[in-house]
């Protein structure tokens, strides 16, 4: 039987790690709002907590914890009568942590956060829900953009079907299950109608989108259906894995207007033995035909991409061939990363990295991109480009932030605007000359 609703209905909501993750926040929070819960940004005002944690590296799952942990005095001292934790730390370690985090009342796995309007109101009487990861939200799902409302992020499968020595996503998240190009078309629609003009497409695997749907449903089609919606402006393509890359995509990257040229594709190495003890399935000559092959479509494509080093049997030489393959590819941007021991294949592996060593390569490759990077900038500089405007900086409430369509949202940097007009405003498209340059922003002033 459904306990009574409480008189309050306020929930704050803290979602934690990548984009794929804000989206399953949105999609509870969406539930939620269907029952007239109110999202509240102050957790202090909140009746309800709910935290969606990240578990993908051991930093993440102490930033999870760490986070459960500062709004556990709400729970104890304040008005929230529930905290609920969520996510993929819930799916790796499952009812473990009843016993290492009793403060929390219920616990959601990634297979089962839409459960969540059922616990807040009491209906749910399990403790943990921590099921197979099976599923998969569609254009019925209600979600709310809890971000900037002109942009968007949509996801368009869930799961992943390859193995790398070093990820332990498909336990997390469950086989590669793709969502139909109409469900995709009508959430995008939705969002485009509540103010998106830009709709950035995410996934674990963006590169083996339908593989499971069948011939008719690829990455490029989705696109080319996506480019149909009045209003859209942007739509960008996020985690793009290297092999098997669809010539449908690349043909729609270079043709559609509405699609920028952009890409985000994660390498992880360029070293053949690394990549072979990572299971990657290519080798440096590989991942060489690649990027040619993507650049021959898009000369002018800005490539994202992320590295890990530090994995174990990682040599010198391995690392000086990783640093040659990024001079030599001089990509627009490139995260990296230090292996971390995880319970995954690669923490069996001989020869660990020490973590000084593998800190100081990635400080050392990291260099290496920003001097790259702020050689691609200057050449900018002078030039005038198309930006979308995000709004006032965080950095410094003066200025505002744009971005040009080779910079995602959140992770490649921004263009800070000079002496912005007053009539400047946030989703708007406008003109700007760039004027200055560094290796991960840039500054420009509105034409």
């Amino acid at each position: 039987m459904t306990s009574r609703q409480p008189l309050n209905r306020r929930v704050h909501v803290v979602s934690l790690g990548c984009p794929k993750n804000r989206v399953d926040s949105e999609v509870m929070l969406g539930a939620l709002q269907q029952r007239a819960w109110e999202l509240v940004d102050d957790p202090e005002q909140a009746d309800a907590i709910v935290v969606n944690t990240c578990s993908f590296i051991q930093p993440a799952t102490e930033e999870s914890i760490d986070t459960i942990l500062e709004l556990v005095r709400h729970r104890e001292d304040g008005s929230c009568r529930k905290l609920v934790v969520t996510g993929c730390m819930v799916q790796r370690y499952g009812l473990a942590l009843e016993g290492e985090l009793p403060e929390v009342d219920h616990f959601l796995g990634t297979g089962d956060y839409h459960r969540i309007a059922a616990v807040l109101d009491g209906e749910q009487a399990v403790r943990s829900v921590v099921g197979a990861p099976e599923y998969l939200h569609d254009e019925r799902t209600p979600r709310s953009n809890s971000w900037l409302r002109h942009s968007a992020y949509l996801k368009i499968s869930e799961g992943c079907d390859h193995r790398c020595a070093f990820c332990i996503i498909p336990r997390l998240r469950g086989r590669l299950r793709s969502r139909t190009i109409p469900s995709l078309v009508t959430e995008a629609r939705r969002l485009v109608d509540e103010g998106a003009v830009e709709i950035n497409l995410i996934s674990q695997d963006s590169t083996g989108y339908g593989r499971d749907l069948g011939e008719r449903s690829d990455l490029g089609r989705l696109i080319d259906a996506l480019c149909e919606i009045d209003g859209l402006r942007w739509l960008r393509v996020h985690y793009a894995y290297p092999i098997g890359l669809p010539k449908s995509l690349l043909q729609s990257i270079a043709q559609q207007e509405k699609v920028v040229k952009y890409l985000d594709m994660p390498l992880q190495h360029a070293s053949g033995p690394i990549l072979r003890a990572m299971r990657r399935g290519v080798t440096r000559a590989g991942q060489e035909r690649i990027l040619s092959r993507i650049r021959q479509y898009v000369p002018d494509i800005a490539l994202r991409t992320t590295f890990i080093v530090g994995f174990p049997g990682e040599t010198d030489d391995d690392f000086a061939e990783l640093m040659d393959f990024v001079a030599a590819q001089r990509f627009a941007r490139v995260g990296v990363f230090t292996y971390c021991q995880e319970d995954d294949e690669a923490s069996t592996l001989p020869n660990q990295v020490p973590a000084e060593i593998a800190e100081d390569r990635k400080r050392r490759l990291m260099a290496l991109q920003a001097e790259i990077s702020l050689e691609r900038h200057r050449a900018l500089v002078g030039s005038t480009c198309t930006v979308l405007v995000d709004g006032p900086s965080a950095d410094s409430p003066l200025a505002f932030a744009a971005r040009l369509p080779g910079q995602a949202p959140e992770i490649d940097g921004c263009v800070y605007l000079d002496e912005s007009p007053e009539d400047i405003a946030a989703g708007q498209f406008r003109q700007v000359e760039i004027t200055r340059a560094t290796s991960h922003d840039l500054l420009g002033c509105v034409v």
